[in-house]
């Protein structure tokens, strides 16, 4: 349990005393409180004159002590085996992650603890689809496991590709292929071409929207089951070979992932308060986001066995085909010889509430102990996570070393930095929304900022920011104090670099910086207590990568090797992500002044509004988006970043001369 600095409201008995005794009392004290107050504040001046070190030096001090090789080596040693929540290995890292952020010199390093509801595969009932005959007997059946990545044959517990909170059930039926399974999807189908999917088994590509939101949406269109599986249209860069011999996804490989809904309620069983020993839980048919139907998550080559034999009417459109040799037929059911075979869903996993734990490290402040600056990222995997997540921990880690390396040299910042290891972020961000419903007061009441540092890289082209714009000054400043890690920028800043790729498409002469929506830890600080938040990693080129994310994610094959022989060998692109985020962090409990800018909120705000009211006048339509109207995008590490319409600039506004340097900035009247 994290124990906040404490502060004892006392309340004191008043006792009766001659009117000329309170009086001494009082002049008495009020003489002390003076004389007090004097010599604390001339020593505290001496003290700042004599021992103090310029905040610049010490910036720099804290920059240049993040090294890529201690990165490296805290990844390497982080993914050696899977840390699924939940599990006795993950446990096990806590307690490591709890030591060494102690010996690194925090003042104190916590575990704190929730009884949480979490899902895992039967081990002896294995999950699969099968294609049966219409006697029942199983003619063909997908892959149990991913094949082993190479160098990890003999390693034990890795959890077999599933849907976790998927319910349990044999649904057997017909399929119907969605596409991606939106909205827009299924009235396709519905209403532009009359095939229905009630008590259909409905097929899905992997993208576009979060899973939970497929689900949703195929329960909502009656299907009885969901099958998904990674197209390699979304999920199989051109010219690049499969994993190992590249950073393509293999036809066996899987992404797991969770299927809930959510909205950022934390632990299904205790929505909106902490997972404690002594808390309420609901039960099963009462609590949050649980799925109705059955789902599974199967690789291209079982997928294809499915998609070859479809038969019904032909796509829509070229937008429903992916890159499988099949016709992409939507059924309902098989074509020819095939059409009395059916699709079975064998689905056994199981729900239960289990123990996870939080790692909370404490740097107390020296000026502003009861103000908190918070960095966290999750250490939870589903398999050795190599890029997702622990290479934003192993960042982290560094940077607490760091933070410790001038804490032990009498350095203080001046508000107090709290470092955090969440669990079950994979499950629903359960570890993080926890300990801050448990901590929610404290939190509103003294928060400065939160931090997120899930993986540090997607890719390796630039930097990408997301962050409220009360951060961006902040972040603009600090990229051009540092150096850019990409070829061909040698000698310039990572904002120079960063500029020139990702130009901001709304405000001239700045780099683009990305708005949060949900789907990682800093849901519940943003979204919920409203503190400010952001993060930071290293990217891809968007508009040449069209696929999702990166293709090897949530699979067996995200692993150290893919980051340490194709994503960032020398790992320079992890150091300057670890700069960015600390030095966020170092300004953030460090500086005089709190380096928040209110005008460049009221100006995004303002160019916001006004590009919303527009497109309204344009199409009234709530679906056109195509994403659901609770805004749920749980992995949104998978979403490009927004795209706008280039339109003409004019000056409607300028960002703060702390933002855009003075190069009088204007805003699209988009």
């Amino acid at each position: 349990m994290w124990n906040p600095l404490q502060e004892t409201d006392s309340t004191f008995a008043a006792w009766r005393r001659p009117r000329w005794l309170c009086a001494g009392a009082l002049g008495l004290a009020a003489g002390l409180f003076t004389l007090g107050f004097l010599l604390g504040w001339f020593i505290k001046a001496s003290h700042e004159t004599t021992n103090a070190v310029p905040q610049h030096n010490v910036k720099k001090a804290f920059l240049d002590e993040l090294k890529a090789e201690n990165i490296r080596k805290f990844l390497y040693n982080f993914t050696r085996i899977p840390h699924l929540a939940g599990t006795e290995a993950n446990f096990q890292l806590a307690k490591q992650i709890q030591s060494q952020w102690k010996e690194f010199g925090l003042d104190s390093v916590e575990l704190a603890h929730y009884d949480v509801l979490l899902s895992y595969p039967n081990k002896t009932h294995p999950n699969y689809i099968s294609i049966i005959d219409e006697h029942g007997n199983e003619i063909s059946n997908t892959s149990l496991f991913e094949p082993p990545p190479p160098g990890y044959e003999n390693v034990s517990d890795v959890v077999p590709p599933f849907s976790a909170f998927s319910p349990q059930g044999m649904p057997e039926g017909d399929v119907v292929y969605v596409n991606y399974a939106r909205t827009e999807d299924f009235f396709k189908l519905e209403r532009d071409m009359n095939i229905s999917c009630s008590g259909k088994i409905v097929i899905a590509r992997y993208g576009k929207i979060f899973r939970g939101n497929k689900v949703k949406n195929a329960q909502l269109a009656g299907a009885k089951g969901l099958i998904l599986y990674s197209d390699p249209a979304d999920y199989f860069a051109p010219g690049v070979e499969s994993y190992p011999n590249g950073w393509n996804l293999p036809g066996g490989g899987v992404q797991r992932g969770n299927v809930l809904n959510l909205n950022g309620a934390g632990d299904p069983l205790t929505p909106g308060y902490p997972a404690n020993e002594y808390a309420y839980r609901r039960e099963i048919p009462e609590a949050v986001g649980l799925p109705r139907i059955p789902v599974h998550p199967i690789g291209y080559y079982d997928a294809q066995k499915l998609l070859e034999k479809m038969g019904g009417s032909a796509p829509p459109d070229g937008s429903w085909k992916g890159r499988l040799e099949v016709p992409y037929n939507v059924g309902p059911g098989f074509t020819g010889n095939f059409s009395t075979q059916k699709v079975k869903m064998h689905i056994h996993s199981n729900n239960r509430v289990t123990r996870i734990y939080n790692v909370i490290g404490t740097l107390r402040g020296a000026v502003e102990p009861d103000r908190y600056v918070i960095l966290g990222g999750h250490r939870d995997s589903w398999v050795f996570g190599g890029l997702d997540p622990q290479s934003g921990a192993a960042v982290v880690h560094d940077i607490v070393r760091s933070f410790g390396k001038l804490k032990k040299e009498g350095w203080r910042p001046r508000r107090t930095i709290l470092f955090a290891s969440w669990d079950a972020e994979e499950y629903g961000l359960l570890g993080s929304t926890e300990w801050a419903e448990e901590n929610s007061r404290l939190l509103q009441e003294r928060g400065v900022a939160y931090i997120n540092a899930d993986s540090s890289i997607e890719g390796n082209y630039t930097l990408r920011v997301d962050c409220t714009p009360l951060l961006y000054s902040l972040v603009y400043n600090l990229t051009k104090e540092l150096q850019s890690p990409d070829e061909g920028f040698e000698g310039k800043s990572l904002y120079a670099s960063w500029n020139e790729k990702s130009p901001s498409p709304e405000f001239l002469g700045v780099p683009r910086i990305g708005k949060l929506g949900s789907g990682n830890d800093f849901e519940v600080f943003f979204q919920r207590l409203g503190i400010a938040s952001g993060r930071v990693r290293y990217t891809k080129n968007w508009a040449i990568n069209k696929f999702s994310s990166y293709p090897l994610y949530h699979s067996a094959y995200d692993t150290y090797e893919l980051v340490d022989k194709f994503y960032d060998p020398t790992f320079q692109h992890h150091r300057a992500v670890a700069q960015v985020r600390g030095g966020m962090v170092f300004e953030l409990a460090d500086a005089a002044v709190l380096p928040l800018d209110c005008r460049d909120y009221a100006l995004v705000l303002r160019t916001y509004a006004d590009k919303r009211s527009k497109m309204s006048t344009v199409d009234d339509s709530p679906s056109a988006s195509g994403r659901s109207s609770d805004g749920d995008q749980r992995d949104s590490v998978q979403q490009e970043p927004e795209r706008e319409q280039v339109q003409p600039k004019t000056k409607e506004g300028k960002i703060s001369s702390e933002t855009a340097a003075k190069l009088s900035t204007s805003a699209k009247s988009s």
